[in-house]
């Protein structure tokens, strides 16, 4: 009875988080196995979350092929066999910052505004010869960046309000043969922009998820904001 008692009350207690989060599963390419017509992935033991907002008009950090693009940073403490990103647009209904998340100050003033949203199209990006965090304000200005994936549409999350599947997934195994592909310690960015022609607007969460436990990541929204997390300002 006591088993059964202690069943039924691990599926209560996934129940909740899972109606808390408003998302599904976030699961790894690590150890992924297809049943029948299904893809079966054990969920990232990490995953942390980062509320952001982009206010209508606001500069972009970057043109890039006549799109504005936006960057949030990311401080990675050590190496990952692999790295999942999504981003969804706008954040769920009654989802919320949980602990170990960040929000950006433009997320907590606009949170209410759950109408705006932008189709979005994303990339994760390391900085080459950023390695430590001292290095942020310094070499992290003139680094040169190497994209190490991309992705546009992905049928694994929920649709925006208008009906389309246009968030976003990507999942990056680490390269051992090619150090420019390997998630090494340093400092990443997620670039986000929208596919179409039109103005990057609105409410957004992005969440980075890994297969083991990285203790120390860091998300902001700029690298002066980022370096002043890291040193406890």
């Amino acid at each position: 009875m006591k088993k059964h008692i202690s069943i039924l009350s691990a599926f209560l207690i996934l129940g909740i988080v899972g109606h808390s989060q408003k998302l599904p599963s976030f699961g790894a390419d690590m150890g992924k196995k297809s049943i029948g017509p299904k893809e079966v992935r054990i969920p990232y033991t990490d995953m942390i979350s980062y509320y952001g907002f982009i206010s209508p008009g606001v500069e972009p950090d970057e043109v890039k092929d006549g799109k504005n693009f936006f960057f949030v940073y990311m401080w990675v403490p050590a190496a990952a066999p692999e790295l999942g990103v999504r981003m969804v647009s706008p954040v769920p209904s009654g989802m919320v910052a949980g602990e170990g998340d960040f929000a950006s100050e433009e997320y907590t003033k606009n949170a209410s505004d759950t109408k705006s949203y932008f189709d979005t199209w994303i990339t994760l990006e390391r900085a080459q010869g950023v390695t430590g965090k001292e290095d942020i304000l310094t070499k992290g200005k003139t680094a040169n960046w190497t994209r190490l994936e991309y992705n546009d549409d992905s049928g694994e999350l929920p649709a925006q309000p208008s009906g389309s599947k246009y968030n976003s997934v990507m999942r990056i195994t680490s390269s051992v043969s090619d150090p420019l592909k390997s998630l090494t310690m340093g400092l990443y960015r997620i670039g986000f922009t929208t596919y179409k022609t039109g103005e990057v607007k609105g409410g957004f969460v992005a969440q980075v998820g890994s297969p083991v436990k990285l203790p120390g990541v860091v998300i902001a929204k700029t690298a002066e904001e980022l370096a002043a997390a890291l040193n406890g300002k």
